[in-house]
């Protein structure tokens, strides 16, 4: 069964990108790595030849699960989105109503979420939790902590 990757331009991009390198640089790497370990002998108490073979593994892993995602993903034409509630792609400002701390995230797709960049999975529990609600309503997380309550303060466009 496959699972549909919403991704913006960008985000597509960037995993092709990543995999043409992974594809054409990496596996070129490790193929020199197992054929060096091959020529010094018995494979058989080799660890050097053994650590590249799992290296081989994990990297033929990491390209299967990016082509995966590239196969499933879908391109969301951005100029289609509205910042009318919050969905993928829009960025939205929020106050957690016990602590009056204010946080802007911008929802994107499990593949695209990065913290650092402020950037939720619409997936993740706030994400989730924030999906389809509009400007003044307020939004009930579960979360490990217990349940949290965040007001819209605002929603806009991805930028």
């Amino acid at each position: 069964m496959s699972n549909v990757v919403y991704l913006t331009k960008e985000g597509f991009q960037k995993l092709k990108d990543e995999l043409d390198y992974l594809t054409s640089v990496e596996r070129a790497k490790i193929s020199k790595q197992i054929a060096e370990a091959r020529d010094k002998g018995d494979l058989s108490e080799n660890a050097e030849y053994d650590a590249a073979k799992d290296a081989q593994g994990m990297l033929e892993l990491k390209i299967s699960k990016l082509q995966t995602s590239i196969s499933n993903a879908r391109i969301i034409d951005e100029s289609q989105i509205t910042a009318d509630e919050v969905r993928l792609f829009t960025q939205v400002k929020i106050r957690n109503l016990k602590n009056k701390a204010e946080f802007t995230y911008t929802l994107v797709s499990e593949s695209e979420a990065n913290l650092k960049e402020k950037k939720i999975s619409v997936t993740s529990p706030i994400g989730s939790g924030l999906l389809g609600k509009k400007i003044g309503d307020i939004a009930e997380i579960t979360a490990p902590a217990g349940v949290m309550q965040f007001e819209i303060l605002d929603i806009q466009l991805m930028k």
